[in-house]
């Protein structure tokens, strides 16, 4: 879990700035990851700048993946469901035409989809005229498209990268529901050229913030290479065990030191097992302490299948460690420049991988030379820089 926290300095507020209203409308309000941060910190920003922040979820998180957020919120949050509402079955073909039950259940569905919109009408209609609404996923967009949004500035958001997104589902509905918001946002400038190219003529770049800048940087004295992620397929700890198993053996007194929870748990534990591994594998569940985690390693090892603007690898460089990262995303290279201030390998290449974990393993000045220049890097994309991005935002879109 990323922490929900910023220690840059924000902006102080002009006398003459104008606030607004500002919704942000997620899948959740609280679930486990890195858009719920993101919201929430955005959240604190704009409620720091005078901004009138109203946090908004479609549904409750699942079991066990709910963020503790606190009791101090300066906003408002609201979920508009009380349950998950039930998922539907493809209704293409004749048999799928003809399922009764599959029909009264989508009925129900789309019957209670209005219902909740009707919700976010409410929330529209009692904010002041000139509100922005943020919608941060578009599957909480197909909920704002039936809202009446009259009055207010819409915009659309896509956290991944147009890569991951063009091989998902979401492709198709970013399409269609996307298409006629006052902007949508990619989180790279190299993104956005590509969303550009499927005629999208409204399309703008915002990369995220720097969640946190400790006061003290990691000492980089510890024998600890640290991954912080859910352990997930999309999250590519396999392929980081693999890399590992090439590398441990070299480096008997380092310990790859994994954080994270998730469905892969068990087979990511019987892989590390299989691959010998235990003693030098610390698996260390979900953690709160983001910044202690990186405190106490030396290297960040960032494995994903695919990304977007990855904050771990944003939290990792503000605390002066140098990463290795598999190269699945404009956001690895926007943040990353390879040989500088970290490391960016092929997507897949473990062999690869493993060979750049050697190399700053074994070469201690590199490994300082690399984190002192990241931890300097990292603060292009401060809370004020950020900030003063979105403020330019608003004000272009009253024009």
């Amino acid at each position: 879990m990323t922490e929900m926290m910023s220690t840059t300095t924000t902006a102080p507020q002009d006398d003459d700035a104008k606030t607004r209203d500002i919704i942000l409308i997620s899948n959740s309000v609280d679930e486990l990851g890195g858009i719920t941060s993101w919201s929430h910190q955005m959240a604190r920003l704009f409620s720091e700048r005078g901004h009138a922040v109203h946090v908004v979820g479609v549904v409750p998180a699942p079991e066990g993946r709910r963020a503790d957020l606190g009791d101090d919120l300066p906003y408002r949050t609201t979920t508009l469901y009380d349950v998950h509402p039930p998922s539907l079955k493809s209704n293409r073909g004749l048999k799928g035409k003809l399922d009764l039950v599959e029909r009264r259940r989508r009925a129900a569905r789309e019957s209670g989809m209005r219902r909740e919109a009707a919700k976010l009408t409410s929330i529209f209609r009692a904010a002041r005229p000139g509100a922005v609404v943020i919608v941060t996923q578009v599957w909480a967009m197909e909920w704002v498209a039936l809202a009446d949004t009259a009055g207010h500035r819409v915009v659309g958001m896509s956290h991944e990268s147009f890569l991951t997104c063009k091989n998902s589902s979401r492709f198709q509905r970013v399409k269609k529901f996307y298409a006629d918001v006052d902007r949508m946002l990619a989180l790279t400038r190299e993104d956005a050229d590509l969303w550009i190219r499927q005629r999208f003529d409204h399309v703008g770049a915002m990369p995220n913030p720097l969640p946190f800048f400790p006061e003290e940087p990691s000492p980089r004295t510890a024998k600890v290479v640290v991954s912080i992620g859910r352990l997930h397929e999309e999250k590519g700890v396999d392929l980081l065990l693999d890399a590992w198993s090439e590398v441990a053996p070299k480096h008997p007194d380092w310990t790859l030191r994994l954080y994270g929870s998730g469905e892969e748990e068990a087979a990511l534990k019987a892989q590390s097992e299989r691959l010998g591994l235990t003693s030098q594998v610390e698996w260390m569940g979900r953690t709160s302490d983001v910044p202690g985690a990186l405190k106490d390693s030396s290297l960040f090892a960032l494995s994903s299948r695919g990304e977007g603007f990855p904050l771990a690898l944003m939290e990792a460089m503000a605390t002066a460690v140098p990463c290795v990262a598999f190269d699945v995303a404009p956001g690895v290279r926007e943040i990353i420049t390879d040989g500088e201030n970290g490391l960016i390998v092929p997507p897949g290449n473990t062999g690869e991988f493993a060979r750049r974990l050697d190399e700053l393993i074994s070469d201690q000045e590199l490994r300082d030379r690399m984190g002192d220049k990241a931890r300097v890097d990292i603060q292009r994309y401060s809370t004020d820089e950020i900030v003063a991005r979105w403020e330019n935002l608003f004000t272009l879109l009253d024009r």
